[in-house]
């Protein structure tokens, strides 16, 4: 059964974010980064659907933005003002009663307030997966764009390099959001799983339209939801792992039967 965190767990859990940036120093990383996305534990501190304590890690948005503050004072602390901290962050859960807009914009100022080295903007959680894709008729840029009117806005109020992920398909679309100061850096994920070679590709100017294959099971929840998709590219990055070629022609159908026999598994043998 769940239950609340004590005081002294939440402050090991924070220890062991410090612990673990400093660990990746010492292998050689580069830097590390926060995420305070996507429904994960720093984004259920942000959370006041999730996050619903009286004390002082919750209630006010204040007191819930407490948990990812510490965390990034903890890594700094143990990795040096020299090595790059950064975080994902959401815009917003897309949730009623979820992390707001307005919320967020307050995140991130004390983040830029207490020196955090790049902040990347995502959007949504598992339960609503706007990081996925959604319809707009807006331009061309902020159709791939998914979250570029949160940019914009924290662009006007913050100082510290700001990265989008979500969307972004089009090469010349990357670098005109690039060449207006929308944004310091683009950043993609998923067309990575299919083209894994993607940066050389776009730099050496290969390619300009990212194409990836739709994903229709013909059952409108898995559809819309995004579930399919996510465990598609999942089995492209498995793929690659093994040191396979990614699959373009992969059946959204084998995908969605694999995952019922591995979740068949998982329950009678716990592995």
């Amino acid at each position: 059964v769940p239950r609340q965190l004590t005081d002294t767990e939440i402050e090991e859990i924070i220890e062991r974010f410090g612990n673990s940036a400093l660990i990746l120093k010492k292998a050689g990383f580069t830097g590390v980064q926060i995420h305070g996305a996507h429904g994960y534990l720093v984004s259920q501190f942000l959370s006041p659907l999730v996050n619903q304590r009286t004390d002082s890690w919750g209630g006010t948005a204040e007191k819930r933005m407490k948990f990812v503050l510490e965390v990034y004072r903890n890594i700094r602390k143990k990795v040096g003002n020299e090595f790059p901290i950064g975080i994902k962050v959401n815009s917003a859960d897309f949730q009623r009663g979820g992390f707001t807009e307005e919320e967020s914009i307050e995140v991130i100022k004390k983040l830029d307030e207490i020196g955090i080295d790049l902040i990347e903007v995502s959007g949504g959680t598992y339960e609503k997966p706007a990081m996925t894709g959604y319809k707009s008729k807006k331009s061309t840029l902020e159709r791939e764009a998914y979250f570029m009117e949160y940019v914009e806005k924290a662009r006007k109020i913050i100082k510290t390099p700001l990265m989008l992920t979500g969307g972004f398909r089009t090469v010349s679309i990357m670098e005109k959001a690039i060449a207006q100061n929308k944004v310091d850096i683009v950043g993609l994920a998923r067309p990575f799983s299919i083209y894994p070679q993607l940066a050389n590709q776009i730099f050496e100017k290969e390619i300009d339209l990212i194409k990836i294959p739709p994903f229709k099971t013909g059952i409108k929840f898995l559809d819309t939801n995004g579930f399919v998709e996510i465990k598609w590219h999942e089995q492209q990055i498995h793929r690659l792992g093994k040191g396979k070629g990614p699959k373009p022609k992969l059946s959204p159908y084998s995908v969605l039967f694999r995952n019922i026999l591995e979740t068949m598994r998982y329950q009678i043998f716990g592995s």
